[in-house]
């Protein structure tokens, strides 16, 4: 990694007139006006204070604002005297542990963590009539003889429809093209304070004989939706009274939903994906 300054060093003064070079820690530039420290090797917590120090001075007087070292999990001694010399953490990841310090006196206006997880739930309707539903083995409603439809928490880098169809594979064993996210909630507080957002999508199936996931679903079945509907617990659960009724909307009465669309950006060769309603376009 290079160095955002020109020097990698800075000589500090010491008693009896002495000088010592201390090395700059590697760090490159964010675009935000910060930079950014990825410690790697073997480092003891004298020498990384030492560097530490010069560096953050060194980095005062250039006019930084944020400092982000990424800690990886072997350098886990030098969290103390990171957190020591100021250091707050910002996220941790399997593998590291993310430490943010803002320079200034002025208001710190370092992003926060991630604040949201995504999760679906997915409405699958064969020609019958019949939506699939499982009962969980772990969770809320293990026990509860409660069918409810395959739901699930998005991969890390992956898309809305492509966890659908993913969820729905692991859970059943059907195989299903995705349609459309039909509406979507947010909820706050959920899982370890984060927030959460919903998406409700409607598949349609490609296979019909359903092979459960022993880990952690009970039984899996199509189901008439009537059969379904008339469950007490549907009934008192909005969410799944509203999923149901989207879903008859999309099949009977044309409520139209959101269809991704693959797009390019300006800042990026990747292509991502923009949810539309394509009706009046």
């Amino acid at each position: 990694m290079s160095s955002s300054a020109n020097s990698s060093s800075v000589v500090l003064p010491m008693s009896n007139d002495q000088r010592e070079e201390v090395g700059l820690l590697d760090a490159v530039d964010d675009v935000h006006g910060g930079v950014i420290v990825e410690l790697k090797g073997s480092m003891d917590c004298k020498t990384f204070v030492s560097s530490l120090r010069a560096s953050l001075s060194h980095w005062r007087q250039q006019g930084i604002r944020g400092v982000w070292i990424k800690l990886p999990i072997e350098l886990s001694h030098l969290v103390q005297p990171a957190v020591q010399e100021g250091f707050c953490y910002h996220h941790a990841e399997p593998t590291y542990l993310m430490l943010v310090y803002w320079i200034p006196a002025s208001e710190n206006t370092l992003p926060i963590n991630a604040t949201h997880r995504v999760g679906i739930g997915a409405f699958v309707m064969n020609e019958k009539r019949e939506v699939l539903v499982v009962q969980e083995k772990c969770g809320i409603l293990r026990g509860s003889g409660i069918w409810k439809f395959p739901t699930g928490v998005l991969e890390q880098g992956e898309d809305i429809f492509a966890g659908a169809i993913r969820e729905v594979k692991e859970e059943t064993g059907i195989d299903t093209d995705f349609l459309e996210v039909l509406a979507f909630r947010q909820n706050h507080g959920a899982f370890f304070g984060k927030s959460d957002l919903f998406f409700v999508c409607m598949l349609r199936p490609r296979s019909s004989e359903i092979h459960k996931q022993e880990s952690e679903i009970e039984a899996a079945a199509w189901m008439p939706i009537e059969e379904f509907a008339a469950q007490p617990f549907v009934k008192k659960h909005e969410l799944l009274k509203y999923i149901l009724d989207l879903g008859l909307a999309k099949a009977d009465r044309n409520y139209s939903g959101f269809t991704p669309l693959s797009i390019s950006s300006a800042f990026s060769e990747k292509l991502s994906f923009l949810y539309l309603n394509s009706r009046g376009l």
